[in-house]
């Protein structure tokens, strides 16, 4: 009967000359961990160093005012804060019923057949830069918002006050549709992959006891896979709330706060992208400053996201031992 050879703790198995010693390999791991923990510390403290001139001067009220106006040294980030928040918003409205509907739709109803073509069609719109969404949908959705689709949202939409001013085509609600599509991928492929692999078990089970299509996959698929889903929604978020020149292209960058989906307005991305090339002295601090409330936003929403996947994964374990 042929065993397996095992080298003795600390050496390395004769013959292959490549092989290194355990000890090396965990040095090479501890090596690869701090180089990235270093990697992130530095990006942290440069962008403290760049913003404290700004918090220096400014103090830290600078960050909720209302006026962005470089000539007269005010620097304003409130309305770039809510349009970060508002297109993402916009976003993500869409993209989680849609997105997990075509999951669903690619992991338990498309014949075979097709779903090998329909998940590429995801990648390949997952592969196309931003700035292709951004030009796409300044020329062709931008004219198209405003003669056919703002007009029609104001006739049946106009009481709620969300579609009140001109309709100008381009503003918060064409850069929330162009993130949609930008995130929808991302959103369908994690979403599909985690809803793929939900124990057959437990969808043949809730079946034979005469449950129809729909109620296992309300009842048992979507619950079973929750915890991915959260992630693919939180890792969706954080690009909507990072995009940069798509949105820029279509929002319109008014340094004014938006009273309406269809009004103009700007992003803490697009802030930057539009300012640091002409930026000197306090107002490039003062782009490093909305570059780290950016961050903060992005890490607030990766906590709150990894508080809901806990508390999900609790809920799951505490069914399944009640059952």
């Amino acid at each position: 009967m042929t065993t397996l050879e095992t080298p003795p703790p600390g050496r390395a198995k004769r013959g292959n000359r490549f092989a290194l010693p355990n000890g090396a390999y965990r040095g090479l791991l501890a090596a690869m961990g701090a180089i990235f923990v270093g990697l992130v510390a530095w990006f942290i403290i440069s962008m403290i160093v760049q913003a404290r001139p700004a918090f220096s001067t400014l103090g830290f009220s600078w960050i909720i005012q209302k006026t962005w106006d470089p000539t007269h040294n005010k620097y304003g980030l409130l309305p770039f804060i809510l349009g970060t928040v508002e297109t993402t918003a916009i976003a993500m409205v869409l993209a989680l019923p849609i997105g997990l509907g075509t999951a669903l739709a690619l992991a338990y109803l498309v014949p075979h057949r097709v779903r090998q073509g329909l998940s590429s069609a995801v990648e390949l719109l997952a592969a196309v830069p931003s700035v292709v969404y951004g030009l796409w949908g300044l020329i062709v959705l931008a004219p198209l918002f405003r003669e056919d689709v703002e007009p029609f949202l104001t006739s049946i939409l106009g009481w709620t006050g969300l579609f009140n001013g001109p309709n100008e085509g381009v503003g918060l609600l064409l850069a929330g549709i162009i993130l949609f599509v930008m995130v929808l991928p991302t959103m369908v492929a994690i979403s599909r992959d985690v809803l793929a692999v939900v124990p057959s078990e437990q969808v043949e089970g809730a079946m034979a006891l005469g449950a129809t299509r729909w109620q296992v996959l309300r009842k048992v698929v979507v619950p079973g896979a929750r915890t991915g889903i959260l992630g693919a929604f939180t890792l969706a978020t954080g690009r909507a709330l990072g995009e940069t020149v798509a949105v820029a292209l279509v929002i319109g960058n008014s340094p004014y706060i938006a009273h309406s989906v269809k009004s103009t307005a700007s992003t803490l991305p697009a802030l930057i992208v539009n300012n640091f090339g002409e930026a000197t002295g306090t107002e490039l601090s003062a782009l490093f400053g909305a570059g780290l409330v950016l961050l903060l936003i992005g890490v607030t929403v990766n906590a709150v996201a990894r508080v809901l996947v806990r508390s999900a994964a609790r809920s799951g374990a505490a069914s399944m031992a009640v059952a």
